[in-house]
């Protein structure tokens, strides 16, 4: 599910069940350090995700689009070094 890319980790859900994705990205970004990413691999825009952990952590992550789709979208977030 995991592999690195540079200084990233690159987290590929589109293994995961559904219902079990949200989670285990919620879990990466509480684990995640400040000034640290990984790029999330996914099926579908994962625009949702993004609204979620803006309620969660307002102004604390970065979002980047590194491929958006139309099969793979893959994104990085980070931990803001503000946010530590």
């Amino acid at each position: 599910m995991s592999s690195t890319n540079g200084n990233a980790s690159i987290i590929d859900v589109r293994s995961l069940p559904p219902a079990q994705r949200h989670q285990k990205i919620f879990q990466l970004v509480n684990e995640l350090a400040a000034g640290h990413s990984f790029i999330l691999v996914n099926d579908h825009d994962p625009k949702p995700l993004y609204y979620q952990l803006e309620a969660e952590y307002p102004r604390q992550f970065s979002w980047s689009y590194v491929e958006s789709g139309p099969t793979v979208w893959r994104v990085e977030i980070g931990k803001l070094a503000k946010a530590a």
